[in-house]
């Protein structure tokens, strides 16, 4: 696939507001949702925040925040940044207005999944920073919330680099490196090579079970690891092996994985394009590619 435009050089317009106190989120929140307001083409904007943070706005706004889209983020932000990436491209397709447009300011839920430990906060910080490109092509207005209080400096300064309005922003796939970067655990003595040039949905499925997942559960790891096989070519290698609850399998594929969005980008059915890596992103927990000197390695890591 092609790589979007560059922000900049794209309507995609991502936004990074910082605040530390009630007043502080009011000083920046109701500018911009005045901004989506007054747009011409654009239906009204959408707050998707902290509850505390929707009733601090009912009270700025009194009758007029009927006029706006109150969602608690909860709601929004309920799985993998996968998920979340699914969420705003259905949502956009949905309710957005030509080209994409609408104003939504987003709070992602750092008190939860996303804050919960240092590899599910740099998943979101992956999202934040590809957002630049997979949203690239939409005339979005996207100002992402950072309250202090809840993400903590680190974080903040880590989001600050994948937002373009800001000084320290940094190109998105350069971001993407460095987080593959950080080497993941070897594979265990223990593992299971899965035979075959590609693992046998049955296989996985039957070795699954017998590790504790219930049958509907095996059966959709099953899945994403045969339906990543398929988008990926022949396979080298597979291995399977349990980390505690979650079930693991990596596949090397006999070739690279040339595109950085592999797997975050919705298929095109009409197209002729089926889930591959994108149903695997969206029900495992983390599907890392990495590329390594002996080629190429993806992990799926289901639980």
């Amino acid at each position: 696939m092609t790589v979007p435009a560059a922000p900049g050089s794209s309507p995609f317009d991502h936004r990074m507001a910082v605040f530390g106190s009630d007043d502080e989120f009011l000083a920046q929140a109701l500018p911009f949702l005045a901004e989506g307001l007054a747009a011409r083409h654009e239906p009204p904007p959408v707050v998707i925040a902290a509850p505390g943070n929707l009733d601090l706005l009912r009270d700025a706004l009194g009758p007029a925040a009927g006029d706006i889209g109150l969602l608690p983020h909860t709601e929004w932000y309920t799985g993998s940044a996968a998920n979340a990436i699914a969420q705003g491209a259905g949502y956009l397709a949905a309710h957005a207005g030509p080209g994409g447009r609408i104003h939504l300011l987003m709070e992602p839920v750092w008190g939860g999944r996303a804050g919960r430990s240092p590899r599910e906060t740099a998943e979101w910080i992956r999202y934040e920073a590809l957002a630049n490109l997979l949203f690239a092509p939409q005339a979005t207005t996207a100002l992402c919330a950072y309250d202090t209080r809840v993400a903590g400096a680190t974080i903040v300064a880590a989001a600050q680099r994948a937002h373009p309005d800001c000084a320290v922003y940094e190109d998105p796939l350069r971001i993407a490196a460095e987080l593959d970067a950080v080497p993941l655990p070897a594979p265990p003595g223990s593992a299971e090579r899965v035979p075959g040039p590609a693992p046998a949905a049955g296989a996985v499925r039957t070795w699954a079970t017998v590790q504790g997942l219930a049958p509907a559960e095996a059966d959709v790891f099953a899945t994403a690891v045969t339906e990543a096989a398929a988008a990926l070519g022949p396979v080298d290698r597979a291995l399977l092996w349990a980390d505690g609850p979650a079930c693991v399998c990596e596949l090397r594929p006999v070739r690279r994985v040339e595109d950085p969005l592999a797997g975050f980008v919705p298929p095109d059915p009409a197209a002729g394009q089926d889930r591959g890596l994108w149903f695997a992103r969206q029900v495992c927990a983390y599907v890392d590619v990495r590329d390594e000197p002996g080629g190429t390695s993806v992990r799926l890591q289901y639980g």
